[in-house]
């Protein structure tokens, strides 16, 4: 899971739960608006000390930005099927493109195996 989005995710939500813009929570927080446009698209990458100060300014606590909802469990899980159905697909076609294994006979013949 990447963290990144997962806490751009709650600090979007929160956010919007208690009816703040971006702009009017930067001024609320101390960090810029462009920061915090940053962080709630994924493309930051807070430190402990920042997630304690955005949560202290939504009015929740630290924990509940980095705590997955059921959106970000079910993205989750799409990720593992689709990387488990691709490493299943990698084993096939590995197979299919690796020629026949030679086995040496008594009397040093070899034969191609079938």
């Amino acid at each position: 899971m990447d963290m990144r989005r997962l806490v751009g995710r709650n600090v979007r939500r929160i956010r919007l739960e208690k009816g703040l813009t971006q702009e009017k929570f930067a001024e609320q927080s101390g960090f810029t608006q462009q920061y915090m446009s940053g962080l709630e698209r994924g493309r930051r990458n807070p430190t402990i000390v920042s997630l304690y100060e955005i949560a202290l300014a939504l009015g929740v606590d630290h924990i509940s930005l980095v705590t997955p909802d059921d959106e970000a469990r079910e993205e989750e899980e799409r990720r593992l099927e689709a990387k488990a159905r691709g490493r299943a697909q990698s084993r096939v076609k590995r197979r299919e493109s690796k020629p026949p294994k030679k086995r040496v006979r008594a009397g040093g013949k070899s034969r191609a195996k079938a």
